[in-house]
């Protein structure tokens, strides 16, 4: 029988996209742990051989690396809070989790995770206060209660309820599995497993309790009352697929990277064949023995009929393994790996190289504008928490060079041979080469046309003492 625990539907089908996520980012040892799960044994494969390849196999960390520049490049330049926000609430993005996180140390994990997971959570909160102790504003002031903000991991909210309002999905429902650690009489610790409830004006904790029967269930273990009526969930997706539903925007080239970690294993297989030949014997005689060392020599009576020789991989198959591997690394390009990129720009057109670099950098800049909608939104209920009517707003870098900023050599020179050649127009060779950002892209093609021609009189004129 389902009980509190128990997730959505839509969560169970999230989760398989999100532990191919984890165990890339995992990295080697954690691969290695996972085993069989991504690292099948071949047929008949004995297990000794297999825990011996798993223990030498290394992960291309393609995934990784390409999440860490994604957010990289996001976070390039710190974000930015506006001037309307309000001094008390600019003094809380110094300590933004209670727990002394920065307001854009926070941002950039919280992007982390839904650049991971396609979607992460943030519950905007507030301490329990004690009604009995806490009367007026003055006394909740003065024991320092402050809102303050919880990342959630996705996997952690494993259940929500909905409804339409206003032409609005708003949440009536929300769960959320935590671990606390509670300390023992001495020095120990223990961790317990424990459900949050969140519905509209209340909190419940349910935590598991072992019934009459010895059966494990969940009760009921503390709730009070909230002075929200609504959850506080901020959502970010960096790809939506349903509300509350997200799947990882590169969930492609993790799977590419699945199948190179896969294919690594089995071509470092190959080589430590083909590096070590094999010492062949023919024409011994029954329960005869060979003795082969630097200090010995063995012997034959029939050159034809006896004999020894090594026998070696042909490689042939050596170089088909290191072909795919090369494949799937640009595979692994194409779906989102900038580090991997090995073409040359400069080899293709201003306008070629242009459109692709927007075409990879517009659902990233989308995520970012999504960001910053959501800290926003943080801004905002801190606002309300504290009586305040705006909570400001922030600016996070969405400039994300769409154009190239590499110096384009053969792309110039082709511009300068043109104009020379008398082939190209001078006002259409300046914005050519505002293109390459050789020179300003924001100037006036027409003023610095002008200002060009201005500074070639002045070089030709000559000096007044000559005149």
């Amino acid at each position: 029988m389902p009980d509190i625990s128990t997730p959505n539907l839509d969560y169970g089908n999230m989760v398989q996209a999100w532990d191919i996520n984890d165990a890339l980012m995992g990295g080697t040892l954690y691969m290695r742990q996972l085993g069989e799960a991504y690292l099948p044994r071949w047929p008949k494969e004995d297990k000794e051989d297999y825990k011996k390849r798993l223990a030498v196999a290394t992960l291309l960390p393609a995934y990784e690396e390409t999440i860490n520049q994604n957010v990289g490049r996001v976070f390039a330049e710190p974000i930015k809070l506006s001037e309307d926000v309000p001094d008390q609430i600019r003094e809380f993005t110094k300590d933004i989790d209670l727990e002394g996180t920065r307001l854009d140390v926070w941002a950039q994990s919280f992007f982390s995770l839904a650049m991971q997971y396609g979607l992460s959570h943030a519950l905007v909160d507030y301490p329990r206060v004690d009604p009995e102790q806490v009367k007026t504003k003055a006394d909740e002031k003065a024991t320092g209660a402050r809102p303050y903000v919880t990342m959630l991991n996705p996997r952690q909210v494993i259940g929500w309820k909905s409804k339409m309002t206003g032409g609005k999905v708003q949440l009536t429902a929300l769960r959320i599995k935590e671990v606390v650690v509670e300390d023992g009489d001495d020095f120990g610790q223990t961790k317990v497993e424990q459900i949050r409830l969140l519905t509209p004006g209340k909190v419940q904790i349910y935590r598991k309790s072992t019934g009459a029967e010895g059966q494990a269930t969940w009760a009921l273990h503390d709730e009070w009352q909230t002075s929200r009526r609504d959850i506080t969930l901020v959502t970010l997706y960096t790809k939506r697929t349903g509300f509350m539903c997200g799947s990882p925007p590169l969930l492609n080239m993790a799977l590419l990277n699945v199948k190179h970690w896969q294919s690594q294993s089995e071509q470092d297989n190959i080589l430590h064949v083909a590096r070590v030949p094999i010492l062949t014997v023919f024409g011994l005689e029954e329960g005869q023995e060979l003795v082969i060392g630097s200090s010995s020599a063995a012997t034959f009576s029939d050159r034809q009929k006896q004999g020894l020789e090594y026998v070696e991989h042909t490689g042939s198959s050596i170089g088909a393994g290191k072909d795919s591997l090369t494949d799937l690394v640009e595979q692994m390009r194409q779906a989102g790996a900038k580090l991997l990129r090995t073409d040359n720009t400069s080899t293709k057109s201003v306008d070629q190289t242009s459109e692709e670099k927007m075409q990879e950098q517009s659902p990233l800049y989308t995520m970012a504008t999504s960001l910053e909608d959501a800290i926003d939104n943080i801004l905002q209920i801190m606002a309300e928490y504290t009586g305040e009517k705006e909570g400001g707003n922030v600016d996070v870098r969405t400039e994300l060079d769409v154009e190239s900023k590499e110096f384009n050599p053969p792309a110039a020179l082709a511009i300068q041979a043109l104009r020379q050649g008398g082939d190209l127009r001078r006002i259409d060779a300046i914005k050519a080469l505002q293109k390459l950002n050789l020179i300003d892209a924001d100037a006036d093609p027409e003023k610095v046309l002008s200002e060009l021609l201005t500074e070639s009189a002045s070089l030709t004129e000559p000096p007044p003492e000559e005149v």
